[in-house]
Order: structure tokens, then sequence, then C-alpha cells
């Protein structure tokens, strides 16, 4: 078993196709073919199923091309390290966010950080939870920032900050001469909520302890956009949580309410593959996001961190 041959079955787990797989590895296809077949040969297992179109993984190729993936990935780390990378912030780096962080968390402190780090180019793409820990976890993705604990092995987890959920009212609502809520109080037929998929709407359910499947507005809109919701609300259908950053520009908003505390929060962190190896651009990274937010975020003691999963 050769670190070529794992190439070559992941390049064609990739592609589906011999002569693409062989094209990415910059090798002939008869040769890429054969090593795989080498391969197979000598762990006595088929990894891929020829006669399905495209070409597949068989049920114990899907495993071994997991153990693969982490081999190669495993390797690459120890060759940046030996190259003395570790410490370098050159390079293009791909980082993942959910939609209910990207549109507010984004705009406060990725120009900050363009500008302090020159060197540092950043793919950033919006992705649900589930993507990002899955683009991680086959190497596609480099950096995710999400709501945690995620509680994923092969993940580590760099806490950030706590986010405080709030409440979003329609005008003139009976909740408007509370100034502080408690989520007992919430009734979830009349909350509007993201849809399926976002870990914002699973952790809205568990604050007004739901897991409710319809509600009472006379219709079911699915979207993933909290600024959706909020239209909706200032039209008068039902009432909404928030996260905190996306009214920061609204803290005089009479239809904005605090929960009493305990406050529930969402854990906002960094995530990398637990082989990842650019600390210098974790620190710098944190250090930029942490200097960009409200200070409060940072010390708000009575809480309770709300779980997605």
């Amino acid at each position: 078993m050769t670190l070529y041959q794992l190439e070559y079955i992941v390049a064609l787990d990739n592609h589906r196709h011999f002569v693409k797989a062989a094209e990415s590895c910059h090798v002939s296809q008869p040769n890429l073919t054969t090593q795989i077949k080498k391969l197979e040969e000598e762990i006595g297992v088929k990894i891929f199923d020829r006669d399905a179109k495209p070409v597949k993984p068989t049920q114990a190729g899907e495993q071994i091309l997991l153990k693969a993936r982490q081999i190669l990935r495993e390797v690459a780390d120890l060759n940046e390290f030996v190259l003395d990378e570790k410490e370098s912030l050159e390079g293009t780096f791909t980082i993942g966010v959910i939609p209910t962080i990207a549109p507010y968390l984004l705009s406060l402190f990725l120009p900050e950080f363009v500008r302090a780090n020159p060197k540092t180019k950043l793919k950033i793409r919006e992705l649900q939870t589930l993507e990002i820990i899955s683009e991680l976890q086959k190497g596609t993705l480099d950096i995710g920032i999400l709501v945690t604990p995620i509680e994923e092995k092969s993940i580590r987890e760099i806490s950030l900050f706590n986010e405080p959920f709030l409440l979003y009212l329609p005008e003139n609502h009976p909740f408007s001469k509370k100034w502080h809520i408690t989520p007992a109080v919430l009734d979830p037929n009349q909350m509007l909520v993201l849809d399926e998929g976002h870990c914002f709407r699973e952790q809205t359910l568990a604050i007004c302890e739901s897991d409710r499947t319809r509600n009472n507005f006379g219709f079911e809109y699915q979207s993933g956009s909290i600024e959706s919701l909020i239209r909706l609300v200032d039209k008068g259908v039902g009432y909404t949580l928030v996260p905190e950053m996306a009214v920061l520009s609204e803290s005089g908003n009479e239809r904005i309410r605090r929960f009493d505390s305990p406050e529930p929060v969402r854990e906002i962190s960094l995530v990398v593959q637990s082989s990842f190896t650019k600390e210098a651009l974790i620190e710098v990274l944190r250090a930029s996001i942490l200097k960009s937010i409200p200070e409060r975020f940072q010390k708000i003691d009575d809480y309770i961190k709300v779980k997605w999963r």
C-alpha cells in the first residue's frame, strides 16, 4: 500500500470517472486503474463498484476512503509542519460560515482583517452546520464559524463568544409592556422559525420547549433568512427570536426584548480539523473577531447555553 494508491482512490471517489481522476493526479488512466486494482488485491476488498454508472464506492470502500482521506490529511499536515508553515499566515484558506452568523459577523471583522493580513486570502462560503462538518472532515474546508458544541471527535472547537437570543415583537404586542421576557410565556404556535436544517431553528424551539411542526398563521414559510422573519413580524405576523448581532444597530427598537437571567445564548466558535496546524491563523482570526464584537458578549455571567442537537 502506497500513498500514491491512496491518492488515486480518493481522486476516483471525487471525480467518479477514471480519466478525470487520472488527469487530476497527473498520471495516465491505465496507470491509475492498475494501481487501484493492485491495492484492492492487496487488501482483499473491492473499493469501487465498476458496474455502477458512474463508478461509486462499495460499502466497504466508503470506510476505506474515510481512512485514506484521514491518512492523506495527516501526511499533508506533517509535510506542512516540516516546511515550517505552522506560523505562516500566507496562503489561501476556505472558511465556512452558517447563514445566521455570516450576514452579521463578517461585516464586523472582515474589512480590518483583510487590511491587516494582506498575504492571507480567504474564500468564504455560507453553509449550513452539517455541511461545514462534512466538508471539514473531507478536507475541502479549512475553518468553520458556527454554533457549538458539535461534539465531533475529529473536529476541534475554539470558543469565541456567547451571543444572546432576543425576542422580536410586532408593534403594540402585549409583551411590549414587559422589559424582560421568560421563555415560559412564549407560544410556539405564534413563533416564526427558520426552515429545517438551520441550527437556529432547533435552538428557537428548544427555548420554547417545543418540537412543533406547524403554526397558526395559515401558511407555511420555508425560509433561511432571519431578515425575512423580521419583516413578517413587522407586518404583524407572530413574533420571532433573533441573535443579538442581527439587531446591533437597533438598540433603541421598542420591538426588541431581552430575556430574564439566565439569558439563553448560543456559543459561537471557530472549528477546524483536529490535525489543523495553522495555529497562527487561528489566533489572528480569533483576535480579529473578538476585537470587533460588543465587549459584553464575552462578559455574560448568568446564561444558559442552548444546544442545537
